[in-house]
């Protein structure tokens, strides 16, 4: 499992992109289509058209570092796409478990505490 701060958010494109993207490309999705700050330190998360392939984006306050994945066999976990919202926000449990392959939709979480966010 990932160990990240819990200061760090973790952002999901909702659309698919295409993977031949680089550095400068996936800043500018992040920055123009998800509304966000790629310098933030946080991770953006892209997914291809086929499912298969997956790079996370994140900034570690000297450059940009790319994390690339390509499945083998089989695809990742397809989100709800909406039109309106271009990323979806996850905590680090729910990435893990899309990059290792679990279902979303059959896994159930017991409730814990949770704090409100500040306005």
């Amino acid at each position: 499992m990932l160990t990240l701060p819990s200061s760090v958010k973790i952002f999901i494109y909702s659309q698919p992109t295409d993977m031949r993207s680089g550095f400068n490309k996936l800043s500018m999705l992040t920055e123009s289509f998800m509304q966000k700050d790629p310098f933030s330190g946080h991770l953006f998360v892209f997914f291809s058209k086929t499912g298969d392939k997956c790079k996370i984006l994140f900034w570690d306050r000297t450059g940009f570092i790319i994390w690339y994945k390509q499945l083998q066999e089989g695809t990742f976990e397809k989100l709800p796409q909406d039109k309106n919202k271009p990323s979806i926000e996850v905590d680090i449990a729910k990435l893990t478990w899309i990059l290792e392959g679990i279902d979303l939709f059959k896994a159930r979480r017991r409730k814990r505490y949770e704090r409100p966010e500040k306005i």
